[in-house]
């Protein structure tokens, strides 16, 4: 089916999740979906509000299981993914995913007690693999624990995409330590930061304004983070899109971060 696009410019959905009840949870899921949302799913949501692209992002109940996900992106050229994998992963599992439509590794930190040792060989050696492939590290923490992190990932020399408006809470903004990291990151010209997730945080659209103003909205990719597990009945896919609107009213500002920031990040330009 064609997507029928009601929207002056193609629109990419930088973050989304599909999975089916029969998949193989980790030992501890943040989360333990009752229902099934599959490719099919998923795409009738695009078709249905006008959106062309979209990227399927790893989610952390399911951990490094990522087959529904490349079988989803494979040979799709409205679809990139991303990936949770152990840091011993082989180059050559990563190359095989990049040709099927794989663009990045996510890093599902938030939650943790502790956060794993960046520094070490395991992690460096990981980090060094991703840039090499020109992927990007899709890091998922909150906002206060940024700086744990923000060193090592930047000094990797990868690109990075840090997740929901970096889960900060507006009292966090603009002065606190994790609030001045994400800034500082985005001024470097490889850091991402998804506009999404307006129902996990409070004053979420005055959270993304400052974000736009602080960062520029060149720094900016929006994102549904359907079917939003665990919070469905807080929000709607059409809302997202509408947040995103009232927040930052301007039309080459909503151009950039709908569409053009995300169709470079990912890919979608490259006539794949």
């Amino acid at each position: 089916m064609s997507p029928v696009n009601a929207h002056p410019f193609p629109i990419v959905d930088s973050h989304a999740h599909l999975f089916t009840r029969d998949m193989p949870l980790n030992d501890r899921p943040r989360h333990s979906p009752t229902y099934d949302f599959r490719l099919e799913d998923y795409l009738a949501v695009l078709d249905k509000n006008g959106v062309q692209y979209g990227v399927i992002a790893a989610a952390s109940p399911w951990s490094d299981y990522n087959d529904y996900i490349i079988e989803s992106v494979r040979g799709n050229p409205r679809l990139r993914g991303t990936v949770i994998v152990r840091p011993s992963v082989e180059r050559y599992i990563l190359e095989l995913m990049k040709i099927d439509g794989i663009v990045g590794v996510r890093l599902p930190f938030i939650g943790l007690s502790s956060l794993p040792d960046l520094t070490s060989f395991e992690y460096r050696k990981l980090f060094r693999r991703i840039a090499d492939l020109n992927w990007h590290a899709h890091v998922h923490i909150e906002g206060e624990r940024l700086p744990e992190v923000m060193p090592a990932l930047l000094a990797s020399g990868m690109k990075i995409v840090i997740d929901h408006l970096g889960r900060m809470k507006r009292e966090d903004c603009p002065d606190s330590a994790g609030f001045r990291t994400m800034v500082s990151a985005a001024e470097t010209g490889r850091v991402w930061i998804k506009a999404s997730g307006p129902h996990r945080v409070r004053e979420s659209v005055e959270i993304l304004r400052l974000l736009a103003r602080e960062v520029s909205d060149e720094r900016l990719v929006w994102a549904s983070d359907c079917p939003f597990v665990g919070e469905e009945s807080l929000i709607s896919y059409p809302e997202t899109l509408d947040w995103l609107k009232e927040a930052l009213p301007d039309p080459s500002t909503q151009r950039k971060v709908l569409s053009t920031n995300a169709m470079t990040l990912y890919g979608f330009d490259n006539g794949r």
